[in-house]
């Protein structure tokens, strides 16, 4: 196979029109930038159930609940691909978990059947290593593994994978997904998820106050940097549907680390930073998850590679929000 990089691909690609769910989130709002700068502004519609205060481009509000809504708009908006991020997170699922099942599953069963329905090209499908539990492996875990979620939205992303790869198989839906491990950006607050620690903590690091952080300082987790988060997103999207050998989801990794490595990696731009340790009910969540995955099936079909470690990603994020705290 010959991989031609994703900026090659995309200028070959047909006019499509996208349509975004959750595009206020933490990846939505990024995801959507990045898609209007290569597909062009007027060819991305944002949806999600908060109104922007202040849109770049297209945007309409919808309740991921209200199918008649989401068809409607596919149909005005002549759309061609889906990239379904709206959902409920890990730690705001287990304050609500009916809610979280009703809106994480039937938000997707929509999304497919107007996929299905309406003739749409693709879709993409975002899972989590939350579909990881106590039983997984713990090191470097496989693409096929055993997958015993501790959480409603661990247990709603396991499900949707296997309804994607039905709707791929049954209907030929062309679907694709990534099991994003935690996500690390400076361009939106955190969503809710149990890594978010990551994400907060640079914020407390540019402040120089103190931070509180709610997990145990040797609690290793899979993370990514946004930047290869939405590149891998794009890369698996754009590649030619013979690379795609998982209608599950891939996994994919960026890098690993505790928290404690987290804030020496800090430390050696901010000194002084000074943080303590107090778990709460995220800890117990974050215990059944693995510290680090093996995504060399995402390597080999579509040659995905991050391009950040920890030292890269933290001295970005650190520019980034101590630019933006000037401002």
């Amino acid at each position: 196979m010959v991989y031609v990089p994703f900026y090659t691909i995309i200028l070959t690609m047909p006019n499509d029109n996208i349509l975004i769910t959750g595009a206020n989130g933490q990846i939505g709002s990024v995801l959507t930038d990045e898609l209007r700068k290569h597909y062009g502004t007027d060819r991305v519609l944002a949806t999600d159930i908060r109104i922007l205060t202040k849109a770049d481009g297209p945007f309409e509000q919808l309740d991921i609940l209200d199918q008649d809504r989401l068809s409607h708009l596919i149909k005005e908006y002549k759309i061609t691909q889906i990239y379904h991020l709206a959902a409920i997170l890990s730690a705001k699922g287990e304050q609500n978990p009916r809610r979280t099942w009703d809106l994480n599953m039937n938000g997707l069963f929509n999304v497919l059947e107007c996929a299905r329905q309406l003739g749409i090209r693709k879709v993409f499908y975002p899972s989590s290593i939350a579909v990881f539990g106590p039983a997984t492996p713990k090191v470097s875990v496989p693409q096929e593994t055993v997958m015993d979620p501790s959480t409603v939205y661990g247990i709603s992303k396991q499900a949707g994978e296997q309804w994607c790869a039905y709707y791929y198989k049954r209907f030929g839906l062309d679907i694709r997904s990534l099991r994003y491990p935690g996500i690390i950006g400076y361009q939106s607050p955190p969503g809710g998820g149990t890594t978010d620690y990551a994400v907060d903590i640079f914020h407390y690091a540019v402040r120089k106050e103190p931070f509180e952080c709610f997990l145990q300082k040797d609690t290793g987790l899979p993370m990514i940097y946004m930047p290869d988060a939405i590149r891998a997103t794009l890369e698996v999207m754009e590649a030619p549907s013979e690379w795609i050998s998982v209608r599950s989801s891939y996994n994919l990794s960026g890098m690993s680390f505790t928290p404690s490595q987290l804030v020496a990696a800090i430390r050696k731009h901010v000194p002084d930073f000074k943080v303590t340790y107090k778990p709460d009910f995220r800890q117990q969540i974050a215990d059944s998850w693995s510290s680090s995955v093996d995504d060399r099936i995402a390597r080999q079909d579509w040659s995905w590679k991050p391009e950040y470690d920890l030292k890269a990603m933290t001295a970005d994020m650190l520019k980034h929000l101590g630019h933006l705290a000037v401002l």
